[in-house]
């Protein structure tokens, strides 16, 4: 471990653009002060010639511009150094341990990259003839059977392009399964409060009133309360397993009987399916529809590295109603099914999610991802996540409070919470110093059941040693906050801009540039 861990806190310095070391630019050496955009380039020039274009008569009748487009103009060099330097200032996986928990950017592997790259995938058209892209379709025929098979479950929609897509996609399953029965008029959607917080949205998005289910003192879904809430009116439960107290519902096998024994469907959010890959089938726990997050479970890009895929596993029971397309293998041949048809394949579909197929390039670092690892090395990501998870949580529970250390062993994710920490710090004071420390902080505030929360998911990716390094990190914030040190209250002290007023900042953002100049003549 580095001198910094064994020394304790450094000493503060000023935030950027002040000038206790003298510097004339603002700069500290390698902490690059950098501009917006618009304040080092000018509207009035650009970094490219373009020749003057022909005149013609306008098209756009009262759509025209009236006045400049007001972008500002940078050479070659400036534009590359400015982007350069930005991104230098962005924490990235590729940089260091990503604590944040439920929705964690997993570890990337180049070769996904390299071949998602391949011009047969990348260069794919969804409107190609489907003759020209049958290496595209066995690429998602072959994902959608691994998907099947981890899960246990019937058939999959391969095309919904996001978790709370994939949600969507359930729950209209759902629908038209009880539609068809004529049980239209089960209007309830009961959602544990350990749930992810997409399941109620996508509940009443789809026309359902939403009605939560508590959760006992050791984190879970309780099970009696739920069973006195079933009744003829209830559609269905949307359950999240592991939750996202990072704990396995252990009665989940009760929770679907009971659900079905009322003529209720299951769906699970199969968002922290990493945790238990290659472990549990959800299928044998009597799920009904359950989406698979593939930038969570099989590497895909996250947010910034969108766009995301989603694929919906579904029981027997629900695949005559599952979307449209699919991909079928017909003989040596892979076709494109885009239409209802009789018997088992999606006989009473609900209709399409999207215009086209999916993701493919998603679907190509998913299925790499899995190729990679076989089938035991999916079982030791699910295992060593766990085994990480637990590392945390058991080295830092006598240094933060641990509301479920009892509840047994956690998942992939470890939850902490402000409890014991001193009057007037809180978890944001926590997180807030892990910056100057050199990460991005955990989760914050969720799960709602958890009164300042701090939820941290290690995944399976990281070795000991860059857990002990976070560790070590985590607990000295932590001792400070205890020993009451105020400096800690205005962290970070070393990331190019301090505590900002985030509350501001979201209610009234600016969004737009003004040249300070003009703003103040216009005044």
């Amino acid at each position: 471990m580095s001198n910094i861990h064994q020394s304790g806190w450094r000493p503060t310095s000023p935030e950027a653009g002040e000038s206790a070391t003298g510097t004339f630019t603002g700069n500290r050496a390698l902490m690059l002060e950098e501009a917006l955009i618009f304040e080092i380039g000018s509207t009035e020039t650009t970094g490219v010639e373009v020749a003057e274009p022909a005149k013609v008569a306008s098209r756009l009748g009262g759509l025209a511009r009236s006045a400049p487009i007001g972008l500002p103009g940078l050479s070659e060099p400036e534009a590359v150094r400015h982007y350069t330097r930005l991104s230098r200032q962005n924490y990235a996986i590729d940089l260091g341990l990503f604590p944040l928990g439920s929705c964690t950017m997993k570890h990337n592997p180049r070769l996904n990259e390299k071949m998602a790259r391949l011009p047969g995938f990348a260069d794919v058209h969804p409107l190609q003839p489907v003759d020209t892209v049958q290496g595209a379709f066995e690429v998602i025929h072959q994902l959608a059977h691994w998907l099947v098979t981890l899960t246990g479950m019937h058939s999959v929609a391969m095309s919904p392009k996001a978790g709370a897509h994939g949600e969507l996609c359930g729950i209209l399953a759902i629908k038209a399964a009880l539609e068809a029965k004529g049980e239209g008029q089960r209007k309830v959607i009961l959602v544990p409060e350990s749930a992810h917080g997409t399941n109620p949205a996508t509940a009443a998005f789809a026309g359902y009133s939403v009605e939560d289910i508590p959760a006992t003192a050791d984190g879970r879904v309780d099970v009696a309360a739920l069973k006195a809430r079933l009744g003829p009116d209830v559609a269905g439960v949307m359950i999240t397993n592991p939750n996202t107290c990072g704990l396995f519902e252990r009665e989940m096998r009760t929770i679907s009987d009971a659900v079905h024994a009322v003529g209720g469907y299951v769906y699970c959010d199969g968002a922290n399916f990493n945790a238990i890959v290659g472990r549990v089938r959800p299928g044998d726990l009597g799920v009904d529809a359950m989406h698979i997050n593939l930038h969570k479970t099989f590497s895909t890009p996250h947010g910034g590295g969108g766009p995301g895929a989603g694929p919906v596993v579904f029981s027997e029971a629900l695949t005559p109603f599952a979307p449209l397309p699919f991909v079928e293998k017909q003989g040596d041949h892979f076709a494109l099914v885009e239409e209802e048809t009789a018997g088992e394949h999606h006989g009473k579909s609900f209709g399409r999610m999207v215009a086209f197929n999916g993701q493919m390039g998603m679907f190509t670092r998913a299925l790499t991802y899995i190729l990679s690892h076989g089938a035991d090395g999916l079982r030791q990501v699910a295992e060593d996540s766990v085994l990480n998870a637990n590392y945390v949580l058991r080295s830092l529970e006598n240094t933060l409070d641990a509301p479920f250390a009892g509840s047994g062993p956690c998942m992939h994710e470890a939850i902490f919470s402000d409890e014991g920490l001193p009057e007037g710090f809180s978890t944001i004071d926590i997180a807030k110093g892990l910056i100057d420390e050199g990460y991005h902080p955990m989760t914050m505030y969720f799960p709602l059941v958890v009164h300042g929360a701090m939820l941290v998911e290690p995944t399976e990716t990281e070795s000991k040693a860059a857990l002990d390094q976070f560790i070590g990190a985590l607990r000295s914030v932590a001792e400070r906050a205890k020993a009451g040190d105020e400096s800690l209250r205005s962290a970070p002290h070393f990331a190019p801009r301090r505590r900002l007023d985030e509350t501001l900042a979201a209610r009234k953002p600016v969004l737009v540039w003004k040249d300070p100049e003009l703003a103040q003549a216009a005044e």
